[in-house]
């Protein structure tokens, strides 16, 4: 099975060019980290999601893989660092956990 881990945040749309100035930065720590996941990032358009959303999200094989994920955010003063900087620009946020489904015919 594969798993998605996904950190939804609404952020201040009057701070959007700096909240997103730092979500840059997180991108660069990503690339440059052998231990931090290397997420995807989008806004949407249309749909559930106010447009001053940003969603990050990450596939692994498995829930042992989610949380070890979860940890190594924790555990990395830059990624801790970068998130206490743009945490006040936050309104909102979640974490999902979602199951990839697979059907065979």
């Amino acid at each position: 099975m594969t798993y998605v881990l996904r950190f939804i945040q609404s952020y201040n749309p009057a701070h959007r060019q700096e909240f997103l100035a730092l979500e840059s930065q997180f991108q660069d720590l990503e690339r440059q980290s052998e231990t931090l996941p290397k997420g995807l990032r989008s806004q949407p358009l249309a749909g559930s999601e106010p447009t001053h959303t940003l969603i990050w999200e990450c596939e692994f094989p498995s829930l042992a893989a989610v949380q070890e994920a979860l940890h190594s955010f924790e555990d990395d003063p830059k990624h801790t660092l970068l998130f206490q900087q743009q945490a006040p620009y936050i309104v909102q946020m979640r974490t999902e956990i979602l199951e990839r489904l697979t059907f065979t015919a």
